[in-house]
């Protein structure tokens, strides 16, 4: 048995389009003022993990997550494109009413997680894990016994959790994908296995109370 990777993954800080419920896709969205303090808090509370590397999609909310880790851990953050968020076509820029106004029915299979249903100009959903997946482990492949930072988005990281507690693409989501928090895995034999998911301890009281 190969010695395990150890994986901190995290979804990128808060933008304007989160709040907003706007689809960003692969466009290129900023953080806005709550994201960066997110980053920043998220940073401290990795300051004593032991991150041997920083892995981020090269979008550019999550380059700026995982450039304040890097900045608190001394390290230097590699971009892997393999870790961009699912490419949602011409549903990106859209805020959900507007597209279930538009597109009723592909919204039902959205809806519905059919793993076959891409939106036009965007990904399946088979195929958005079929990349997801595989980088991941490819990364952690290149860390046994380490500990590394992956930083991304909230459908990468609803894919990993499936992959780690072998939930089926279409079956309901039942957990949380917060901006910012701190969710662990394990890697091992070829295999992720869940350890923690959204711990957000370190984002309690928020932005208002901590400049207050």
């Amino acid at each position: 048995m190969n010695e395990a990777t150890r994986l901190v993954v995290l979804r990128h800080g808060e933008t304007d389009w989160n709040v907003g419920q706007r689809i960003q896709g692969q466009l290129d969205i900023g953080l806005n003022r709550v994201g960066r303090w997110q980053a920043a808090r998220a940073a401290e509370a990795l300051a004593d993990e032991g991150l041997e590397a920083i892995y981020s999609s090269d979008l550019l909310r999550a380059a700026d997550t995982a450039a304040a880790i890097g900045a608190v851990a001394g390290l230097p953050v590699t971009p892997e494109p393999g870790l961009r968020e699912r490419a949602f076509g011409r549903f990106e820029g859209q805020a959900f009413p507007e597209i279930e106004q538009r597109w009723p029915e592909e919204t039902l299979r959205w809806r519905r997680r059919d793993p076959q249903w891409g939106p036009e100009g965007g990904e399946r959903l088979v195929d958005f894990y079929g990349r997801v997946v595989p980088t991941v482990l490819a990364l952690a492949a290149r860390h046994p016994g380490q500990t590394i930072a992956v930083v991304a988005h909230g459908g990468v990281l609803d894919c990993l959790y499936r992959a780690a507690t072998r939930i089926a693409l279409d079956a309901p989501r039942t957990w949380t994908l917060g901006n910012a928090s701190i969710n662990r895995l394990l890697h091992a034999d070829g295999a992720l296995v869940l350890v923690g998911w959204n711990d957000h301890g370190h984002l309690e009281g928020g932005l208002d109370d901590a400049s207050a």
